[in-house]
């Protein structure tokens, strides 16, 4: 076990407010960075994803940063502009 994984561990046994936050927390954060990192990987700056979907570059950055309320439309425009199809799974 990593370093980070037992500190996570051991501050959730012992900080109940972190305990419940954390899982939604990362949850969001691993949103954005899915977001980001099939965007690099398409070769695309946030600049020109932001041209192919007709915004701004300061929402790609909010999106990729902040996806704690991404709408699926949102998630599945982007996709497609990033050339991939949206996929929603309940596990």
């Amino acid at each position: 076990m990593s370093d980070l994984k037992k500190y996570v561990a051991g501050r959730k046994k012992t900080d109940i407010k972190f305990a419940e936050g954390y899982d939604d927390g990362y949850e969001r954060f691993k949103v954005g960075e899915m977001l980001r990192h099939a965007r690099e990987t398409a070769g695309l700056t946030q600049e020109e994803l932001a041209h192919r979907l007709h915004t701004q570059k300061t929402a790609i950055s909010r999106i990729e940063n902040h996806a704690e309320d991404i709408k699926l439309s949102t998630l599945d425009r982007v996709a497609s502009a990033l050339g991939k199809r949206l996929e929603v799974k309940i596990a």
